[in-house]
């Protein structure tokens, strides 16, 4: 059977119905060795949202969680010292994940936390990250037509995730904050989701990837990036064949997420990688596949992300994890404690 490691899933909110049992069943369905289940704050807290992934680490071990972190106070140099970037890290560290997963850097989020990506504030926690070899898994921008009212799509506007009334960081100076953090700490084990959003400029990519060892991209759709993959097929046929080191696969599926859409994501990916069959890209239009060899293949689908964040997920350490719970309880509504209370009592006796 052959590997593949699903790098990048969600689970945004509770919706109806188990979200362990629905994420055990895409592993078993696709025949996964693993995936990787990363916080995502837009309907929950990153307490609660923590709390959900570690109980599903609990009843599937062979599960790889990235944390996110709970932004106390904001802006964010204004967080309690003993309740800071730093100590959520080390904390999160000790209790078994496996890495941290930013979307500050997603233009809303951007704009809530009221400082750069680079503040100072936050360099303490990078630093750590970077020597510690942590893996840092950033959502940064959004697709640049989100900034522009005539070419945003109808369905970004209807999300709000367009850009367009003055009160955002650009594209590019999002971009540039990134770019010091790296600056910074040229060693981090940086990978930035959606291609760092540059399919338009992947000049940038070949740059960065020179300059930082550990920087790695992943081929999580926005589904932009497919549609200048096909528009520019034998630049990036060669481009993934010589960067097939720093690339890593995902799906972005979410627990709420429509299981033939989902479905369809993992396919088109997959069949991207593997053949030079044609399939529907984004664009109704079609997508050539890459037909790369066995062994880059590999490298995207597992190879990459194991040798950035581990061949096994770590295990939990429940006594930290109860004390994690108690701390931050002040963050989780009611609401939410009632529905984590019967899987506490379940995996974390």
């Amino acid at each position: 059977m052959r590997k593949i490691i699903d790098s990048h899933l969600h689970i945004s909110n509770w919706r109806e119905g188990d979200y362990i049992a629905c994420f055990d069943g895409y592993v078993r369905e696709k025949g996964l060795s693993a995936i990787n289940i990363c916080a995502i704050p837009f309907y929950r807290s990153n307490v609660s949202n923590n709390i959900m992934l570690g109980l599903y680490k609990l009843a599937c071990p062979n599960t790889y969680v990235h944390a996110g972190i709970e932004l106390i106070k904001i802006p964010i140099d204004d967080m309690p010292h003993d309740m800071d970037a730093l100590t959520q890290y080390k904390e999160l560290m000790e209790i078994g994940f496996d890495g941290i997963k930013m979307l500050e850097g997603k233009p809303n989020e951007h704009k809530k936390i009221g400082k750069n990506l680079n503040h100072a504030s936050l360099n303490p926690f990078y630093a750590q990250m970077e020597r510690d070899g942590t893996h840092l898994l950033m959502h940064v921008n959004d697709p640049d037509e989100f900034w522009d009212p005539e070419r945003a799509p109808k369905w970004a506007v209807d999300a709000g995730w367009t850009y367009t009334d003055g009160t955002f960081s650009s594209y590019e100076e999002i971009q540039r904050q990134t770019i010091k953090i790296l600056e910074e700490h040229p060693s981090l084990h940086l990978t930035l989701a959606h291609f760092f959003f540059c399919s338009k400029t992947p000049e940038l990519l070949e740059k960065l990837f020179a300059l930082y060892p550990n920087l790695c991209v992943d081929l999580t759709p926005g589904g932009e990036m497919y549609v200048e993959f096909e528009k520019n097929y034998d630049y990036y046929k060669d481009f993934f064949e010589k960067y097939h080191s720093r690339l890593i696969f995902g799906t972005d599926r979410s627990r709420g997420c429509d299981e033939k859409y989902a479905n369809w994501l993992y396919n088109i990916v997959t069949a991207f990688l593997d053949t030079d069959k044609t399939v529907t890209s984004f664009d109704n239009k079609e997508l050539k596949g890459l037909g790369l060899s066995e062994e880059k293949r590999d490298n995207i689908l597992f190879a990459n992300f194991e040798r950035r964040v581990g061949v096994s997920p770590k295990p939990m350490n429940k006594e930290k994890f109860k004390a994690y719970i108690e701390k931050y309880s002040f963050a989780i509504t009611e609401e939410e404690k009632a529905k984590l209370k019967p899987l506490i009592e379940k995996y974390l006796k």
